[in-house]
């Protein structure tokens, strides 16, 4: 099992002071994260893109490019590209580009986003929030196989055969699709064959498992080899010296995140209680000490049926500098070799 980072690149207040950290200062500390990653071993190092205040990502390829420039083993991801609002053409060079920067350690993960500002910000509809989805994944895969493509879709003018270029260093760049909880996502995906980033932020991982069913049923149906059908994990999480001391490291930047974006949804405020219901065993959460986060992991991966990858998200801890590179010692060093070397139904090849 592959084991990694995602990073929103949050910037957000201090709780107590209500400051907050620079935006160069935050960008400098996240490609410090990065190097880390990189030095103790860690898999897989992924930057989302969001178009909102609250976070530094809404260029994931140009901070990947700065990371790729300072690491040398890591792979290099997005998490996820927001395709349905992006040329998949410029997405694809941008990639390719990145790829040959890395020297083969690029990947893109794409999705429709779980916030909706990029679509208006460059002038898309929400009411064609599938259909634009299914276009440009559709393009994005002919580039990825073809030099010379030709195509024609509603949301984009025609391709006539012009060559897309640079090529990346890759033979096939990966693209895994990443989704949240809506069944055709699932099912789209076995079809396609592609591996999957299953976004699991609450509730359980054992709820997931029909839909992990489906995704891997359609992929049977449509030919595709198993090891070609990977389920991936991104969830929150965080490593501590003690699993006390994980929990309130990621706490207050938790309960901030989670309470300003509900009041957009109508949800209710973030709570301890709600905190420490997701730390428990019942809970998507993997935080706690070392130990902890390999039994909470292994579980997560048992529930699925064997996940390939596990990224956590940890960024809303951002705040405490120093918890954040210890974390990302303590899961390098302590639980990702405990996990690759666990007997069991760890993995799904």
């Amino acid at each position: 099992m592959e084991i990694g980072i995602d990073s929103f690149v949050a910037s957000i207040p201090d709780p107590v002071t209500g400051k907050t950290v620079p935006a160069i200062e935050r960008m400098e500390n996240l490609l410090e994260e990065v190097e880390i990653a990189d030095r103790v071993g860690l898999d897989v190092f992924g930057i989302g893109e969001h178009h909102r205040k609250e976070f530094l990502d809404s260029a994931p390829v140009v901070i990947l490019a700065a990371a790729a420039a300072r690491t040398q083993r890591i792979r290099l991801t997005s998490a996820v590209s927001v395709l349905s609002a992006a040329d998949p053409v410029r997405v694809f060079q941008d990639f390719a580009t990145l790829d040959l920067i890395a020297k083969g350690r690029a990947e893109i993960v794409v999705g429709r986003g779980s916030f909706g500002e990029a679509y208006p910000l460059f002038g898309f509809s929400m009411s064609d929030y599938d259909d634009l989805f299914v276009e440009k994944l559709d393009l994005l895969l002919k580039l990825r196989d073809e030099v010379h493509v030709s195509w024609k879709g509603r949301f984009r003018p025609p391709l006539t055969g012009q060559g897309v270029f640079p090529r990346p260093h890759q033979k096939a760049l990966p693209v895994w699709l990443g989704v949240g909880g809506t069944p055709q996502s699932f099912a789209r995906a076995g079809a396609l064959g592609l591996p999957l980033m299953v976004a699991i932020i609450g509730g359980s991982f054992r709820r997931f498992r029909p839909l992990v069913d489906l995704y891997r049923e359609a992929g049977r149906r449509a030919g595709h080899p198993v090891d070609a059908l990977r389920v991936g994990v991104h969830a929150m999480g965080f490593v501590g010296d003690t699993t006390e001391a994980a929990k309130d490291a990621f706490f207050p930047g938790w309960a901030h995140m989670f309470t300003e974006i509900g009041r957009e949804r109508g949800w209710s405020t973030a709570t301890r209680a709600q905190f420490e219901a997701m730390c428990s065993p019942e809970g998507a959460f993997l935080i706690g000490d070392p130990e902890t986060v390999r039994q909470r992991a292994r579980a997560a991966s048992e529930s699925l049926g064997g996940v390939s990858r596990i990224t956590f998200q940890m960024s809303s801890a951002m705040l405490e500098t120093a918890a954040m590179r210890r974390s990302i010692e303590l899961l390098g060093t302590e639980v990702a070799p405990m996990i690759r070397t666990a007997k069991g139904a760890m993995t799904d090849g």
